[in-house]
């Protein structure tokens, strides 16, 4: 069965133009479909879908679906190898994307917003924030410097928010302090975070410290702080 699903799937994705190689930013199709089961979980939805090219899964932002209804799913990404600790599974190819009517992305299709555009942040080349008070303070360039270190640990680090990008049910915050260089990228990092926030936003986020972070679809992170609450 998972041998029949895996050809079916990458028969869709050749037929509606996704090469193999292509990455996830480079992708943006529709894909159109019977939702054959739905399963809820805290931030997704997942759909097993019938198409017209045959069946495949999706996952959307969470959102009322029943089995029988035709849905679209918008700006449509490919996965793969995604593991789904919630349903604890595996995908070998999932299409992550946009409930049509909803507005809103889920994570995947999304990934390769959380870079794109963090150079033209507006006030990014004076950005200059003391550093944040008290026995966890950390500095960007020194979550980079002792990752190791800090490995699981809380941080608290006071930044100025240069983008927010909204994938996999949470906020991902670009947070910059006046620290670290841009020539190896210290000068900056990924807080996710469910709370609200704007760039040009001078925050504390209280986090916890993961490294060697693999999202998969060529999406790693050596160093980022997850789970952060913020306060100003």
């Amino acid at each position: 069965m998972t041998r029949l699903l895996l050809a079916v799937t990458t028969t869709l994705l050749v037929n509606i133009g996704w090469a193999a190689g292509e990455t996830p930013a480079a992708q943006g199709q529709t894909v159109k479909g019977e939702v054959l089961e739905a399963k809820e979980v805290d931030a997704y939805t997942y759909l097993r879908l019938k198409t017209k090219e045959g069946e495949l899964w999706a996952a959307v932002n969470k959102a009322p679906v029943r089995k029988g209804a035709q849905v679209t799913v918008e700006n449509a990404m490919v996965m793969r190898d995604f593991k789904s600790k919630a349903l604890n599974r595996t995908f070998d190819r999932i299409v992550f994307g946009t409930l049509a009517g909803t507005g809103t992305a889920s994570g995947g299709g999304d990934l390769g917003q959380i870079h794109r555009g963090v150079s033209q942040a507006p006030g990014i080349a004076d950005v200059a924030v003391p550093k944040a008070q008290g026995a966890d303070a950390r500095t960007v360039a020194e979550i980079h410097g002792k990752r190791a270190e800090l490995k699981g640990k809380p941080v608290l680090l006071r930044g100025k928010v240069v983008k927010v990008t909204a994938v996999m049910g949470k906020n991902w915050l670009h947070l910059r302090d006046g620290s670290g260089s841009a020539k190896d990228n210290t000068n900056d990092i990924i807080v996710t975070t469910k709370a609200q926030t704007k760039v040009g936003a001078v925050v504390v986020a209280r986090g916890v410290v993961r490294t060697d972070v693999d999202l998969g679809s060529g999406y790693a992170y050596k160093v980022l702080v997850e789970d952060a609450t913020l306060q100003k």
